[in-house]
């Protein structure tokens, strides 16, 4: 493979950590204390009542809506965990698949919403290309600790 000014294990490196940047964004951009107060999942609630299908509604009623505050610690806590772990390439293809599959949840809640369809898209986009390229091949944690050899 030809590349200007890296290689490609190294732009694929790059490509990661941007996308754990993306992630550490979406966690910093966060109001956590009304987030821990139950608004960001009461938003998603109000989303997901009205999905035009049902098994959005039914699973967030199930697997959300009876453990509010829990969720709204595992949503921010993942995002601050998807992005440190792809920034410093640490459990590389464990968080590039929680993200991808965190992408896919919300691409799925927010189908009617535009700008968060091409955020997701292209953040599960860049999941599938790291995760494939094996982007922890340089400037990793996993690297230097030989991990996903």
């Amino acid at each position: 493979m030809d590349s200007i000014w890296l290689t490609g294990a190294q732009w694929l490196a790059v490509l990661r950590i941007g996308l754990g940047l993306w992630w550490l964004e979406s966690w910093r951009h966060k109001d956590k204390k009304t987030w821990f107060e139950g608004t960001g999942i009461a938003w998603a609630a109000d989303v997901a009542a009205k999905h035009r299908w049902n098994a959005v509604r039914s699973g967030f009623g199930v697997v959300v809506t009876p453990y509010p505050r829990t969720m709204a610690y595992v949503v921010v806590y993942a995002e601050l965990a998807l992005g440190l772990g792809l920034i410093l390439g640490f459990l590389t293809p464990v968080a590039l698949v929680g993200g991808l599959l965190l992408n896919l949840l919300y691409l799925v809640l927010m189908i009617h919403d535009w700008a968060e369809q091409g955020q997701n898209s292209m953040m599960a986009l860049i999941s599938v290309v790291a995760l494939f390229g094996m982007s922890w091949q340089t400037w990793s944690v996993d690297s230097v600790l030989g991990f996903f050899p």
